[in-house]
C-alpha cells in the first residue's frame, strides 16, 4: 500500500495552483491537466497542459523531509545559471518556495521534446556509428559542464570548494556505517583501499552533476548521424566538486555487468562491435576537450564511485528494513552491494580496460 506521502505526491490541487500562477507566473497560462511522469524520480515530476502550451512541474514530496534532501530550489538555481551555456538545460520559469500552494516547494520549466534511453548498450539504436555519436555527444556535454565558469554563472557558493574526495569519503563511510546490516568483507577491503590511497587535493573545482549517466540525457535523434543532447535532467545531486567524480561515475556504470538488475552496464559486451568507445578512448576524448593531460589516480576515482553507489544502495536497504521503503525492490538493490564491492576490488588490481 502506498504511503500517504506517495499518494499526495501524485496529486496537485490545480485550482490552488492556477490561482497562484495567475499572478506569480502568468506566462504558463491556465493549467487544464497535470499528469505525473512514470519512473522513480525522488522529486515527483508532472507534465502540465495549459492554454499556452506544455510545461513541466517538479516538486518536493509532501511531508517531513531530511534537511538537504529533495532540494528543488537548488535544481532551479543551477538550471537557471546554465541557461545560454554549452550545457543544454530546459528553460525555467518560476520557483515557488511557499509550501501552502500545493503542499510542497516546486518549480516550473519548459517541456523539452526528446528521447531518453535507459540501457547503456542502446539496443534500440541499429547503427554502431549512431551509438558512437551519442556517446561522443554525451562526452562533449560532460566536458562543457566541467568547463563552466563558476564565478560568471553565479555559483561560487553552490558547494564547498576543495578537498572534495576527502569530504565525500568521510560522508559516505559514515552513511554506510549508519545503514550497515551485516559485515561485508569486500566492503571493508574497499574502504581500507580508499582510505590508504586518498589522493592529495589537486585544486580542481567544477560544477558537477552527481548522477551523470545516459538516462539523465534527452536526445534529439532527428539527425541520426549527429544526435544532440537537448536537455540534461535531474540536477538534485549537483554541487561544486571534483570533475573526475562525474567522469569516473559514468565509467563505473559502464563497467557494470550487462545483466545486472536495475543498472545494466557494458561489462562483458563487445564495445567495438556496438560502436561504443572504449573507456580509454572516452577518457582521452574528454581530456582533449578540456585540454588536460593524463588523469592520475584513476583507479581511486573508479573505486570511490563503486563505494558511493554501494553506500547509497545500502541506505535503501536500511530504509526498507526500518519499514520506510518498498521492501521487495530494496532487497533486489541491496543484493548489489557485495557485487559492487567485488567489482571495485577487481578493478583496483587490473589495468584500465
Amino acid at each position: 500500500m502506498a504511503s500517504d506521502n506517495q499518494a499526495k505526491s501524485h496529486h496537485i490541487d490545480l485550482d490552488s495552483l492556477n490561482v497562484y500562477l495567475t499572478e506569480a507566473c502568468p506566462e504558463v497560462g491556465l493549467i487544464k491537466n497535470a499528469q505525473k511522469f512514470s519512473g522513480g524520480q525522488s522529486n515527483p515530476t508532472f507534465k502540465l497542459e495549459t492554454d499556452k502550451g506544455v510545461f513541466v512541474l517538479r516538486r518536493q514530496p509532501p511531508g517531513k523531509l531530511l534537511k538537504s534532501a529533495h532540494a528543488v530550489d537548488r535544481e532551479f538555481r543551477v538550471i537557471q545559471a546554465l541557461a545560454g551555456s554549452d550545457v543544454p538545460v530546459p528553460k525555467v520559469f518560476h520557483l515557488c518556495e511557499d509550501t501552502h500552494v500545493i503542499g510542497s516547494m516546486f518549480y516550473i520549466m519548459a517541456y523539452v521534446e526528446g528521447d531518453i534511453y535507459w540501457n547503456s548498450a542502446l539496443p534500440e539504436i541499429t547503427s554502431p556509428d549512431t551509438r558512437g555519436a551519442m556517446y561522443d555527444e554525451m562526452n562533449r556535454v560532460l566536458a562543457a559542464l566541467h568547463s563552466v565558469n563558476i564565478e560568471q554563472a553565479g555559483l561560487n557558493d553552490y558547494g564547498k570548494p576543495g578537498s572534495y574526495f576527502h569530504r565525500q569519503l568521510s560522508r559516505w563511510t559514515k552513511q554506510y556505517r549508519a545503514s550497515e546490516l551485516e559485515h561485508i568483507a569486500e566492503i571493508e577491503q574497499l574502504i581500507a583501499y580508499l582510505e590508504a590511497n586518498l589522493p592529495d587535493d589537486d585544486g580542481q573545482v567544477a560544477l558537477v552533476h552527481g548522477d551523470f549517466r545516459l538516462d539523465n540525457m534527452m536526445f534529439d535523434m532527428s539527425h541520426p548521424d549527429k544526435p544532440k543532447v537537448v536537455a540534461v535532467l535531474d540536477w538534485e545531486l549537483s554541487t561544486l566538486g571534483h570533475p573526475y567524480a562525474d567522469l569516473a561515475y559514468q565509467c563505473m556504470q559502464l563497467r557494470l555487468p550487462a545483466n545486472i538488475a536495475h543498472a545494466a552496464g557494458l561489462g562483458g559486451l563487445d564495445r567495438e562491435q556496438l560502436g561504443i568507445p572504449s573507456e580509454t578512448a572516452y577518457i582521452q576524448a574528454y581530456c582533449q576537450r578540456r585540454n588536460i593531460g593524463v588523469i592520475e589516480n584513476w583507479t581511486f576515482y573508479l573505486a570511490f564511485s563503486f563505494f558511493r553507489l554501494a553506500a547509497i544502495l545500502q541506505g535503501v536497504v536500511k530504509r526498507a528494513h526500518d519499514g520506510n521503503a518498498s521492501s521487495e525492490k530494496a532487497m533486489q538493490l541491496g543484493a548489489m552491494v557485495r557485487p559492487l564491492a567485488q567489482i571495485a576490488n577487481q578493478t583496483i588490481h587490473q589495468e584500465m580496460k
